[in-house]
């Protein structure tokens, strides 16, 4: 019997056919399983919204089988050390930048440094509240001072 027209409802099934539904419904069966093996057994097509009404109608828990997790992979929380200041200079300029790029320092952290319009120097660390030691500051100045100089700037 395939159902045609108006809502179907739990009212329109044999007791027997309730049992089963919560027999399925208990055994973990999906809302699209419910509609297809009230199709198969019983011959009672329905939509896929009747069958989520007759859910509601019976008072049916289905269990929701869980997706599984798409593995990522792990990034490096800690900065890895490289022992020495490296800087680069970026091909775009960061917005109000007269040059920008980034800077590793050598115990790993890592930050975006830029000179304003005015020259005035300016570093964003990655991690908030990040202070290099005085040792990579001046080798980052240093390194500086010989990129923009290379740069003809």
């Amino acid at each position: 019997m395939v159902h045609k027209g108006g809502m179907f409802s739990a009212s329109q099934l044999t007791p027997e056919q309730k049992e089963a539904l919560i027999q399925w419904a208990s055994e973990g069966a999906s809302m699209s399983d419910l509609q297809r093996r009230l199709k198969d057994e019983y011959g009672i097509g329905i939509t896929y919204m009747d069958t989520r009404l007759l859910v509601l109608d019976l008072g049916l828990e289905l269990q929701e089988t869980p997706k599984p997790e798409e593995i990522k992979p792990v990034a490096a929380t800690a900065p890895v050390p490289t022992g020495s200041v490296v800087v680069t200079m970026d091909h775009l300029t960061l917005p109000g930048a007269l040059v920008s790029g980034r800077v590793t320092f050598s115990d790993g952290e890592t930050g975006v440094w830029m000179l304003d319009q005015s020259g005035r120097p300016g570093l964003d660390p990655d991690t908030a509240g990040y202070r290099p030691t005085q040792e990579d500051i001046a080798e980052f100045q240093k390194q500086l001072r010989a990129l923009i100089q290379s740069s003809g700037l």
